[in-house]
């Protein structure tokens, strides 16, 4: 016999939310952020970094580069596993997957948010990757050829697969809610949080673990980067080689890292007296259906993403202050970005401030999206906007506002990122001041 509910309160709490006409869906804040990244560890110190123009950018050291045509990266320096998690299990683990158990770690201290029996059904997990194990993968391929196929680690389809990272934060912090992954290459971060923003409106969840991890400065994923000729080859000028809508740019600055936010019911959080960085209001995403590279003519995928985000949030192009740009410093996203901008917010692209923090970063692939969030969210709160640093000469194609060199003062109320992907994948989130 079916169990006939008779009264709101005889719903399981999970499924209350689900029920039509009963609740609008939920508000999400962000109250915790966890960057590591190549130009500062935690959030202020990458948040300091990116306002004092900091580059990340050096030689490579994760292996010997001689012979490649780029010979530079932005590298996470001094980076230590074990200081976020036992040596043990951090040796079962691919680099990527050690930069979300650590990244989660710093985002859930920040957030103040503990997980325990009583509430771990109800955080859940979203971190993707845009590439996953790529060092793994080539170190055991290495073992293969070299000592055989018994001589393979029982630990390399584990530490390799890219929903690694929101396997091993569930189990090691014990997070028993929603657990899933996104790969969606350079836009992978931003659809991760912008699907959990989605779970925590639903009702699915109370706060979600999210964000991306990369680790891809390994000999092959770098080779196969130089043989496409995406990346700069400014081997002799490291720290100036990533410069987005300059005219001299000459592709982007593979970086690694990690950024982990903490999105979560606004309910939740005001119960718990939490700290908000910002709130998230927009969430928007686009195919271009054109190339497994390039973006599509005039940057129309990208327009539809920023438009549909628009639409999400309900607010008007105007009231946008601030835009953290994809901005790889390669010469057709960041005309056809500028170009998708014009299209959505007419005169009025021309006086957002746009930063490109890639300037900085590097690119860190699956990772950007996620701590260029981080950014806009910093943004939000303090006022206050980082540079795009290495603008040396204008392109007359690329004509807004770049916040050159310096950061700048500026009442953010509302913030938007944008990130843009191989195979055609656009994804935007918009972050607001919460009132």
């Amino acid at each position: 016999m079916r169990h006939r509910v008779t009264s709101w309160n005889q719903v399981p709490c999970p499924l209350r939310y689900h029920w039509e006409g009963f609740m609008e869906p939920r508000r999400a804040v962000v109250t915790g952020v966890g960057p590591i990244t190549p130009i500062g560890t935690g959030g202020e110190a990458y948040w300091q970094g990116l306002l004092a123009g900091v580059s990340g950018g050096g030689p490579v050291t994760h292996f010997d580069a001689s012979r490649y045509t780029t010979r530079i990266a932005a590298e996470v320096k001094d980076f230590d596993p074990e200081q976020y998690m036992d040596r043990r299990e951090a040796k079962r683990m691919d680099r990527f997957v050690q930069f979300a158990v650590a990244a989660t770690k710093l985002a859930l201290d920040d957030a103040g948010l503990d997980i325990r029996s009583n509430n771990a059904d109800r955080v859940g997990v979203l971190i993707g990757s845009g590439i996953g194990g790529t060092s793994t993968w080539e170190e055991q391929h290495k073992v293969l050829l070299d000592k055989g196929p018994g001589r393979v680690s029982p630990f390399f389809v584990p530490m390799l697969i890219a929903d690694m990272g929101s396997g091993q934060v569930s189990i090691m912090f014990g997070a028993k809610g929603p657990n899933t992954t996104v790969t969606t290459a350079c836009a992978t971060g931003t659809h991760a949080i912008g699907d959990a923003f989605e779970i925590i409106k639903r009702g699915d969840a109370d706060a979600m673990i999210a964000g991306g991890s990369e680790a891809a400065v390994s000999p092959l994923a770098v080779a196969g980067f130089c043989s496409m000729r995406a990346l700069t080859t400014r081997n002799d000028d490291p720290e100036g080689a990533s410069r987005p809508f300059d005219l001299n740019r000459d592709g982007f600055l593979i970086g690694e890292g990690a950024g982990i936010v903490i999105v979560e019911a606004l309910d939740h959080a005001l119960a718990r007296g939490a700290r908000i960085y910002g709130e998230i209001i927009g969430y928007g995403m686009s195919g271009d259906a054109f190339h497994i590279t390039a973006p599509a003519p005039e940057g129309e995928g990208a327009a539809r993403s920023m438009a549909v985000t628009l639409s999400d949030a309900a607010i008007r192009p105007e009231e946008v202050d601030h835009i953290n740009a994809h901005g790889t410093s390669t010469d057709a996203n960041d005309k056809l970005e500028t170009a998708a901008i014009k299209t959505v917010f007419g005169e009025h692209a021309y006086k957002i401030a746009i930063s490109s923090t890639k300037s900085m970063t590097g690119h860190l692939l699956g990772a950007a999206g996620a701590i260029e969030a981080i950014a806009c969210l910093c943004a939000v709160r303090d006022g206050v906007v980082p540079p795009t640093i290495n603008y040396e000469t204008p392109d007359p194609e690329c004509d807004l506002d770049y916040v050159a060199n310096e950061s700048r003062k500026l009442d953010v109320r509302i913030a938007m990122s944008n990130s843009f992907g191989f195979g055609g994948h656009n994804a935007t989130l918009i972050f607001s001041r919460y009132e």
